[in-house]
Order: C-alpha cells, then structure tokens, then sequence
C-alpha cells in the first residue's frame, strides 16, 4: 500500500536528487521488412517504424505529465541491420542509405535516438556484416539520431580479432567523417562483447531476434538519489553502506517499473524489461563519481576504487531486482567520461587514468565509455583497447563495451565538446608503446575453458 511518506519521498528523489526514468525504448522487429529491392527495403522500414512508434513520444509525455516523472529519452531500437539489409545491400553505399531511412524515420516519430544500425560478428563476418561496418563512417556522418553498434566476441565464441582489426580502423575513419561535428559519430558507436538482446540504452540498443515484434524496455537513472542517501550514513559500517544502497536502488527501480507497465499499457506493447543502472549525466549531483566519493574515496581513481564500485554495482543490482520481475539489460553503474562530471574533475586532477577505468570495468556495467583520446592515436592502438575490454567481458562472462572518441586535430590537455547529454571530455593520455603485431594476426581468440557447459 502507497502511503504519503513514499509519495513526498519520491517527489524529493525527483526534484532535489535529479531522479529520472532515462529512457523508454520501443524495439521493433524490421525482419518482415527483409526485401531484395532497396527502394522497397527502405520504404518498408519507414513504413514500420514509424507505424509502430506514432504514438511513443506523445504517451511519454503525457506519461511524465500525470505522474510527475521526467523521462529523458524517448528511443527505437531495431532489428540488426546488417541481417535486415543482406539481401538488398550490395555496397557500403547502400547500407548508408538504409541509415539515413532510419534517420528520417527518427525524426518524424520525435525520438532522440534510433538503434540497430548493427552487426553481430563474434564468431565470423559475413559479406552483409562487412558492408555494414565499413559503411559506419559514412552513414555516422549523414545521420544526427542514428547509433550503431558491433558485438565482436562473446563467452561462447571467443574474440573475433579480424573485427576488432577492422573496428580500430572504423572508430578513427568515423572520427575523421564527423570531425566538422567534434568526431560525434564515435559518441554513437559502440563495440561490444556479449551485447545484450534487450538493452534500451544507446548507442549499443538493438532488437534482437529472440525478442517479440515490440517491445517496451525502461532504463531508469538516479545516481544523485543514491549519492543523497549515502551522505545519512556518512562513517557507518560496510553493513549499513549496502543496505542503504539496495533500499535506494529498489525505490528508484519501483518507478521505472511503473513508468514501463504504464507505457506498455498505453501503447498497447508488452512490456519487457527494467534496465535499473546507474546512468550518469553532466548535471552536478547526478554522478557515480561522487557516489564512490561519498563511499570515502577522495576522487575516482583513488586506491580502492575498484572495490567501491564493486560493491556499488552488487548492492544495485541486489536492490533493483527486487523491484520488478523483469531486468535486463546492461543493469548496474556506468562510468561514461564525459558524461559524469566527477569523473571529468577526477581525469583533470590525475586521479583518473585509462588503465584505472579499465581496471574498474572488470566490475561495473559495461566498459570504457565515452573516453576521449588524442586524434593521433594510431587504429591498432584503438584496436588493442578494444581487444583489452572484450577480453575482460570474454573472460568474465559480462558484457562490456568500448565507446572511444579520437578527437581529431586534439592532443592530451585539450577538451572536446559535445553539449547536452552526452557533455565533456578531457583527452586521455594512451599507452605509446605499439601493439600492431598482435593487432595483425588474423582469426579468432578462443572463447576460454568455462564456457564450454554444453
């Protein structure tokens, strides 16, 4: 039974502690689209998304104006492409222009992102998958609300290390293609190991094939709430610590539930699955970093970090399971750079290095996310950070990811601008010593012992 404590609670957690549902993201099968033709291609998949998604942004609205609830984004994901255009793509130009249709159907629905433009190549590359990776560039730079995603390894397969070879020449073409929109392409590609089927947050959404025709899945935020709880248990006992975050994760996680059975209800969508992470955002306040601050750490990068992390992660995802019967997703903390502005001041005051946010993704959501990095950093260098985190998410049984932004024309000590969400970033400094003779080899890192169970 709700009471007017939990009311007034929840109204403090969003007016005072930056609490927000960050996304509703619709997923929608494109695989009754798959045509031979092109044109037809394109048009159906215009047809269908926006068909399906008319009425999403309007029923966020009113969802956020009759509960009180601010939902940030309001986001597609779709069907890979890369399987959805084999049959009538035949260069990387064709693939490009099924990302403008994606775009244009974007716009016209009102959503802040689309996602799906993706290839899933941990084991092999097919000649669609391949044509679709080397297209990225392009069609980042034609596109404003397209995010693309590649998932080059997983517990099962292994490491597909001509992907991750290609991936480090993609990421620096994509840089160069956006360079007049400060390399924001890089900030809407992601490479992935054991990407999720039902993510709902970008750049790495798609629709899996498992997945129905739609679906509604919810990503909820709130790391100013959890940082304003922790500031009440200030010197008390790792016991009190955890409980304090699991009752915090479980309340924030409670409104995204809501918020998704009530989207689903109105749209007439199942609904899916809660991603209940810790998304932060530029604004003061909604910050991990300050979160692993008030844990007693004097900056993120401190020795212990990793261990905070870890049991922030834990007594998140122990708290927020509780809340709704479907969870999925990436579920946990992020630490994306640029997007957190106590990470931003830890980078600054070299507390924060590439290798320590390396080390921190062996136990949080996800990987080294939106990191800066001079414009002269060679691609088999992007190419061996890449291979670094799909190995920790191989090995670990976890996804993780890469979002890596080489600013052109920028060396260490400058910043690269990308406004709203997305924020700030420092340039971080990467090792310079040289990996290309293991870049080169070709084939395919085995998957490790434990993940033969069958």
């Amino acid at each position: 039974m709700i009471n007017m404590y939990e009311v007034n609670e929840t109204n403090q957690m969003i007016e005072q502690e930056n609490l927000d549902v960050r996304t509703i993201t619709l997923g929608i099968s494109l695989m009754d689209c798959i045509d031979g033709n092109l044109d037809r291609l394109n048009r159906k998949i215009y047809d269908k998304i926006t068909a399906a998604a008319r009425n999403l942004v309007e029923t966020g609205r009113e969802i956020e104006e009759e509960y009180g609830i601010p939902i940030v984004n309001k986001r597609i994901s779709v069907t890979p492409i890369a399987l959805v255009g084999g049959a009538a793509c035949r260069t990387p130009e064709d693939f490009a222009s099924v990302a403008e249709t994606l775009d244009q159907a974007a716009h016209e629905v009102g959503v802040n992102f689309i996602g799906g433009y993706s290839a899933l190549v941990s084991k092999g590359m097919t000649p669609a998958d391949e044509l679709l990776i080397r297209s990225i560039p392009q069609a980042m730079a034609r596109t404003e609300r397209v995010c693309s995603s590649v998932n080059v390894g997983s517990t099962k397969t292994g490491i597909n290390m001509d992907a991750v070879k290609l991936m480090g020449e993609i990421v620096k073409q994509t840089a160069e293609s956006t360079r007049d929109q400060n390399c924001m392409g890089c900030a809407k590609l992601v490479v992935y190991c054991n990407a999720p089927d039902d993510n709902p947050f970008m750049a790495g959404a798609f629709h899996g094939v498992t997945e129905a025709d739609a679906i509604i899945n919810v990503g909820v935020s709130g790391p100013g709430v959890v940082k304003h709880a922790l500031e009440k248990v200030r010197g008390e006992n790792f016991e009190v610590l955890c409980e304090t975050i699991k009752k915090t994760a479980f309340k924030v996680t409670r409104v995204g539930q809501l918020v998704g059975r009530e989207a689903s209800r109105r749209l007439g969508i199942p609904f899916g699955i809660l991603d209940l992470s810790l998304a932060p955002t530029p604004a003061v306040g909604d910050s991990v970093a300050e979160i692993l601050e008030e844990i007693g750490l004097e900056a993120a990068g401190a020795p212990g970090t990793t261990a905070a992390l870890a049991l922030l992660n834990d007594q998140v995802k122990k708290g927020g399971v509780m809340a709704s019967s479907y969870v999925g997703g990436l579920s946990g903390a992020f630490i994306p750079v640029s997007e957190d502005q106590g990470m931003i001041n830890a980078v600054n005051a070299g507390a924060l290095s590439l290798e320590k946010l390396e080390a921190m993704t062996c136990v949080c959501s996800v990987g080294l996310d939106m990191i800066a990095i001079p414009g002269s950093t060679s691609s088999s260098s992007i190419s061996g950070i890449i291979a670094d985190e799909m190995a920790i998410g191989m090995v670990n049984q976890k996804t993780t990811a890469v979002r890596l932004i080489p600013a052109v024309g920028k060396e260490v000590g400058d910043v690269i601008e990308f406004g709203g969400l997305l924020g700030r970033a420092p340039i971080m400094p990467v090792n310079r010593f040289s990996c290309e003779a293991f870049i080169s080899r070709t084939g395919r890192i085995p998957a490790p012992i434990h993940s033969f169970k069958n």
